[in-house]
């Protein structure tokens, strides 16, 4: 999985990804690189290591300040699909709705993004 410490990808590059995805004419590994733009404006939204955000099999981030982890299971997973992570960030589904329908499994404490999505600029 990919994981923050990667280089960064440019705003272009990213923006173009996500429109392509919107559009539905995202390939694999457009779909990719919107997956990874999209964890790693949310990294620079709510930087630290108490949460993981996984969207197997394109990446995993480690957000929001308070405990961290090493290793093993952190105390907060969130974990999704790629096409319902790119809806949650771009605003096309609200986090609540998602993990009502069972679209995503989020465990511990702050395990709740409603206050960090949709990430503001990819509406």
């Amino acid at each position: 999985m990919w994981l923050v410490g990667k280089p960064k990808i440019h705003s272009a590059d990213g923006l173009a990804a996500l429109a392509l995805w919107k559009e539905g004419k995202a390939d694999s590994a457009t779909v990719a690189l919107a997956v990874r733009f999209t964890l790693q404006e949310l990294a620079a939204l709510a930087p630290g290591a108490s949460v993981e955000v996984r969207v197997p099999p394109y990446g995993a981030i480690q957000i929001i300040e308070g405990t961290s982890h090493t290793r093993g299971t952190p105390p907060a997973v969130v974990e999704m699909n790629s096409d319902v992570w790119l809806s949650l960030a771009t605003g096309r589904v609200k986090f609540e709705h998602a993990r009502a329908r069972g679209d995503l499994s989020a465990s511990g404490q702050r395990s709740d993004l409603t206050a960090l999505l949709p990430l503001g600029g990819l509406i």
